[in-house]
């Protein structure tokens, strides 16, 4: 015997005893958290490969007073790990330094040569050795020691974001195992009644994992609207960061810049959960059955 499916029927009287409110209420908290959780771990993951681009590849050599700069050049542009090697512009260094020396330094300003490098290196200590030989008496300031320090933090970061992640996920399956548990305790009579007239496990289960899927889909939609503000203002309080500006206005706030794909997922994946979590444990509880 089949149960029926009737939008007017209830014949386990699933919208009593699973709850339209509690159920919703704690998966749109965590899919909040889930949300924060998916942001974080991309915006640690943006971070990462800027600085690893950016900053973790270039270095700076400050030549002597009276050293030829075209020799330097020819030099550092002859090393296979240096991509790039050009003059610092004077205006822009003088730019830089006038807080400190006023409009007309009293001595004269050094020579500055930039370096952007074909890779970040992985011993940038004896890079700087190579090119202070390469150019005697020249000063390097390396990047690379803090950079890959904070490299290491946003890959950390990440690592800890996705394992927050699978925790908030074992969490919402344990809360719905739960909250079908709990159903199951209060129609355990009609439930046994429906199977020993014939009703199948697989329909008496599909019964539970669409009414659980529908109330966990609904509180991950709520949860990760929620979390859609909260993520736009800490977006724009990144955006100096990440090479942006700041909003100046609502209208500037950088809505584009969310992971809508990930966002997206969070409420289909919620109600897939939710499904396979009621299933497994009503099939479960029919098997012990007589």
């Amino acid at each position: 015997m089949k149960v029926r499916r009737s939008r007017g029927r209830d014949p386990l009287g699933l919208r009593r005893v699973l709850s339209d409110r509690l159920l919703p209420a704690l998966v749109a908290a965590m899919a909040l958290l889930a949300a924060l959780t998916l942001a974080g771990a991309r915006g640690a993951a943006d971070l990462a490969g800027r600085w690893e681009g950016g900053a973790a590849t270039a270095l700076t050599v400050q030549l002597p007073h009276g050293a030829r700069a075209e020799r330097a050049l020819a030099a550092l542009a002859a090393m296979p790990e240096i991509a790039e090697a050009r003059l610092a512009d004077p205006a822009r260094l003088a730019a830089l330094l006038r807080p400190w020396l006023g409009e007309a330094p009293a001595i004269p300003l050094p020579t500055i040569i930039e370096l952007r490098l074909a890779r970040l290196p992985p011993d940038a200590g004896a890079l700087a050795a190579r090119i202070a030989a390469a150019v005697p008496g020249a000063a390097v300031e390396a990047h690379g020691v803090w950079v890959a320090r904070l490299l290491a933090l946003a890959r950390s970061l990440e690592a800890v974001a996705f394992a927050a992640l699978l925790l908030v996920a074992g969490i919402a399956t344990a809360v719905v195992a739960v909250a079908v548990r709990a159903g199951i305790a209060a129609r355990r009579e009609a439930i046994a009644l429906l199977h020993a007239l014939g009703a199948t496990d697989g329909d008496i289960a599909g019964r539970f994992a669409g009414r659980v899927a529908l109330l966990v889909g609904l509180g991950a939609l709520a949860g990760t609207l929620l979390a859609a503000p909260v993520l736009v203002g800490f977006a724009d309080l990144a955006a100096p960061l990440s090479g942006g500006r700041a909003a100046e206005g609502l209208l500037d706030l950088p809505w584009a810049g969310l992971p809508w794909a990930e966002l997206a997922l969070l409420p289909p994946a919620a109600a897939l959960i939710g499904w396979l979590t009621a299933q497994v444990t009503l099939r479960r509880w029919l098997r012990r059955l007589p």
